[in-house]
């Protein structure tokens, strides 16, 4: 392997398109992501179970969406 710089990837980008991605927050991945605790409320929606079993079944219903 050389020492040689790649211009591929974030670090080589220039500063300010860094800055610029960087200030959204990680939100440029797009997508609607669902919180833990929206995963958690969906998974109560379930008939009785285990908070894991919640959880379990509310990412389920997330995958649905």
């Amino acid at each position: 392997m050389t020492n040689e710089k790649s211009n591929r990837g974030f670090a080589s980008m220039d500063e300010s398109k860094q800055r610029k991605i960087a200030s959204k927050g990680g939100k440029a991945g797009g997508g609607d992501h669902a919180s833990h605790e929206q995963h958690v409320a969906a998974g109560r929606q379930s008939s009785g179970g285990t908070h894991e079993q919640h959880v379990k079944a509310g990412q389920q219903s997330h995958k649905n969406t």
